[in-house]
């Protein structure tokens, strides 16, 4: 069933869209073992689908993001998190396009997770929820677009652990996939990123207020440490050029060191500001899930240790797309999924990006990456038989 979402609450922050409840006869199988069902996805949509509905574009978000990609955030009052690439002629065209993105298994914005409600007992599952996967994910998703009776997407893009989600979705249903945009991301999650992870997680666990996850039970909330797991992950979503141009050693509010403990640079305030803000719109126990998330995904341990056995024979149309300066999730990495990509003889594009902006560049103004997309959206759309747009008589 899908329903209207009702006003927000401590627990249920979702805002304008929609939710179902899903698995309520199939429950979904778990990559832990375990069964998840019945479950809710909590989901945006934008644009009109078509009537041979061939025109879904879905957008997978990242670890801090969410569904609402291009509408005013219920929570924040800001706007959608990838307003630069979706809208009414933009690159993904909402007058076009039907643009769907849903909070991913395991979030805080009313898809099933952590924070949300244990039916067995009436309060917010907190640890006793199943880990869960980026292949769960993307079954949850699969069985989301069963519900909106949508067979095969247009187009799945993502970047970070969007793009994660990008690569598991062709290779879990390459039918259902005719093109695919993975940006900035792996097919597996290195060494080095699962100890940034484990940092963040850390940080939660020593907030005296996280009460091994049961913090909802005791009305409190690790801010302290999941404010520290938010700066922590936020540098490295910036590069080296990107602080120093926007901050330097630049004092805060001060024209000279104190010699002290208190706040004395700007890159520490703009830290300190991106740590308060996070733990106003994120839960901590659904960070760890979600990181722990990314940390298990290795696509080609799902392929029997050959990356391009998780492609082979795949019709999809891929663009594979990364940045200079990413050092969380470097061009190496793109490279080898591109690589795995033409040893299974499929269609792919890569481009590398010179920019300064480091990992977060897929996020804000890049013309170049702009141009990629549009050119490849509109070959696959030539293809797919929709480059003469969506007359007014093909929408529903």
């Amino acid at each position: 069933m899908s329903a209207a979402l009702p006003p927000l609450s401590r627990h249920d922050p979702v805002g304008p869209g929609h939710r179902v409840t899903l698995g309520e006869t199939l429950p979904l199988k778990l990559d832990c073992g375990l069964d998840l069902g019945p479950y809710q996805i909590a989901y945006t949509t934008y644009g009109h689908l078509n009537a041979d509905k061939s025109n879904a574009i879905l957008i997978c978000h990242a670890l801090t993001m969410d569904q609402h990609v291009a509408n005013t955030h219920p929570v924040t009052g800001k706007p959608g998190w990838w307003l630069t690439a979706v809208g009414p002629g933009k690159i993904i065209d909402t007058d076009r396009f039907f643009v769907i993105c849903a909070n991913v298994l395991g979030g805080c914005m009313g898809s099933s997770g952590p924070a949300e409600t244990d039916p067995a007992t009436g309060k917010p599952y907190g640890l006793r929820f199943p880990v869960i996967t980026i292949r769960d994910m993307v079954n949850a998703q699969a069985m989301l677009l069963d519900h909106l009776g949508i067979h095969q997407l247009f187009c799945v893009i993502g970047g970070s652990m969007g793009g994660m989600q990008v690569l598991q979705w062709a290779a879990s249903y390459p039918d259902r996939v005719f093109s695919a945009i993975p940006i900035a991301c792996a097919a597996k999650h290195s060494a080095q990123n699962i100890a940034f992870h484990e940092v963040g997680r850390q940080a939660i666990y020593a907030d005296p207020q996280w009460h091994q996850g049961d913090y909802f039970d005791h009305d409190t909330i690790p801010r302290a440490g999941l404010a520290v797991a938010r700066m922590a992950a936020h540098i490295t979503y910036l590069s080296e050029a990107a602080l120093h141009r926007k901050f330097g050693r630049n004092l805060q509010n001060r024209e000279r060191i104190t010699y002290g403990f208190e706040t004395e640079f700007q890159v520490e305030s703009y830290l300190l500001h991106q740590g308060s803000t996070f733990v106003e719109r994120f839960d901590a126990n659904s960070y760890l899930y979600i990181t722990r998330a990314m940390d298990y995904f290795d696509l080609a341990a799902q392929a029997g240790g050959n990356l391009a056995n998780a492609f082979q024979g795949t019709k999809t149309r891929f663009c594979v797309v990364s940045f200079t300066s990413d050092w969380l999730f470097p061009t190496a990495e793109s490279k080898e999924v591109v690589r795995a990509l033409n040893a299974a003889a499929a269609n792919v594009s890569f481009v590398e990006i010179e920019t300064d902006k480091g990992h977060d560049a897929f996020l804000l103004d890049e013309p170049v990456m702009f141009r990629t997309l549009k050119g490849f959206i509109e070959g696959c759309a030539e293809q797919r038989g929709l480059n003469g747009g969506l007359p007014q008589g093909d929408r529903k």
